[in-house]
């Protein structure tokens, strides 16, 4: 397969991870020092001790959830400081959170309501789930609940991406639900009129954020560039590349690294969405996808015609040579996770003494093998292939497989996409040979909504 003959995008800087982190937690902060203020001076007196809990806990459940639409709403200023991987995982621990105080929050309350009216717990559950905005509430609580069950570790490794995501959907109707029930519910900031404006701004602006980048800005991508499959390519048994052309691609912007997240409305039902990286630098005509057969959907890309509409998101991901600080640079890759890796190596603005680091479980098992060959060969780059099974004996990616491999990389930009469980490893590592963290550019396959 002949490598395009790529033009080189206008390098931008677009600022670094770290000041999106810091940026990030200090709007969190300001916020909460505004919920802990509505806490504490309530305009209406709670009705006893654990009615007053009960009034605490909801107001930080909304507030953690507000937080959870702006992790999950794509923010481009986000997603291309942070990246997927990261801003997934505090995804995945604020949803934990939420799960607890929706548990903490209606139990307080029903609690304080029964000691007001002298019941017993279980009677006045029944009793406020026959007043609709709480039975609202609870339906949102119970909706809560199931998807945290399912993304327990030890569940979700049962479940197919497919079904895991699906299930994750009913977030939208769960915000739905929970934003009726704050309607009527929230008397700790619906008491006041500066309350009220503060709540509701902060409010608009998550549920905005998120109609906006999920919604309305691919809508008009998709009207705009008319995504086809125009071919279909077996790599392997076990991996295939999908190739997607459309009109005026270049306006993308995309950049070798970053990902899209994938639909093929009329051959998948419109729900079953993947996000797979691009597995070669876009040329303003053509992009491609290359996965492993792992899921319904990517197993049965192989069979799609082609023609067929596609439906992107995107781009999104950190992974790209604007966020580097040195000349060199390792590439690092971890099975299907080569692809934004290959698409990196054929970045003309990847400059400077290049290796790369390709761990798969045989030589039979590394996709897109020969194509990086060959782009190893003419950027001048060192490439290993690396394989068999972790043992003491063989550990690449431990401190001293690293140094052995690439002995100045504390002196390189180090970019590594693959299993989640190697890229701790690897920034483990990264860590005891003193990479620092401006240099080190990493994205996990986490799963996401």
């Amino acid at each position: 397969m002949q490598t395009q003959t790529l033009s080189p995008p206008r390098e931008r800087r677009v600022g670094s991870a770290r000041t999106a982190q810091l940026l990030l937690l200090a709007v969190v902060a300001v916020n909460l020092l505004v919920v802990e203020w509505m806490s504490a001076h309530p305009t209406k007196p709670a009705y006893n001790v654990l009615g007053a809990w009960g009034r605490i806990f909801g107001l930080h459940l909304a507030f953690v959830m507000a937080l959870q639409v702006l992790l999950i709403a794509r923010v481009p200023y986000l997603e291309r400081r942070i990246g997927m991987d990261r801003l997934t995982n505090w995804h995945r621990w604020t949803g934990f959170s939420i799960f607890w105080l929706v548990i903490l929050h209606p139990t307080f309350v029903i609690l304080g309501f029964a000691q007001l009216d002298q019941i017993s717990f279980l009677a006045e559950a029944q009793n406020l789930a026959g007043q609709m905005p709480v039975l609202l509430g609870m339906i949102a609580a119970g909706l809560i609940g199931l998807m945290a069950l399912t993304s327990i570790r030890a569940i979700r490794r049962h479940l197919s991406y497919e079904a895991w995501h699906a299930v994750h959907l009913l977030v939208y109707v769960m915000l739905g639900l929970a934003v009726v029930h704050q309607v009527y519910e929230g008397s700790a900031f619906n008491a006041s009129l500066p309350a009220k404006i503060y709540w509701w701004s902060l409010w608009a602006f998550v549920i905005g954020a998120l109609l906006t980048n999920r919604l309305f800005v691919p809508l008009v991508r998709n009207a705009r560039h008319r995504f086809r499959v125009s071919a279909v390519v077996s790599e392997t048994d076990q991996a295939v590349s999908v190739y997607v052309s459309g009109r005026h691609l270049e306006r993308l912007r995309a950049r070798p690294g970053q990902f899209f997240w994938w639909r093929f409305p009329g051959y998948n039902s419109w729900w079953q969405v993947n996000p797979w990286s691009l597995s070669a630098a876009p040329d303003g005509s053509t992009l491609r996808l290359t996965a492993k057969a792992i899921g319904n959907t990517s197993r049965g890309l192989r069979q799609l015609p082609v023609g067929t509409r596609v439906y992107v998101e995107g781009p999104y991901g950190a992974l790209t040579t604007v966020r580097r600080t040195r000349r060199d640079a390792v590439l690092i890759a971890g099975g299907i996770g080569i692809t934004p890796i290959r698409a990196l190596l054929e970045d003309p603005n990847l400059s400077g003494d290049i290796v790369v680091l390709y761990r798969a479980r045989t030589a039979e098992d590394a996709v897109l093998i020969d194509e990086l060959r060959d782009l190893a060969l003419r950027r001048g780059a060192r490439l290993h292939l690396l394989t068999g099974r972790t043992s003491k004996e063989n550990q690449p990616f431990s401190p001293d497989g690293l140094r052995g491999l690439v002995p100045d990389i504390a002196e390189r930009d180090v970019y590594m996409c693959g299993p989640a469980a190697m890229a701790d490893t690897v920034s483990q590592s990264l860590g005891v040979l003193r990479v620092p963290a401006r240099q080190r550019h990493i994205e996990a396959f986490r799963l996401a909504v």
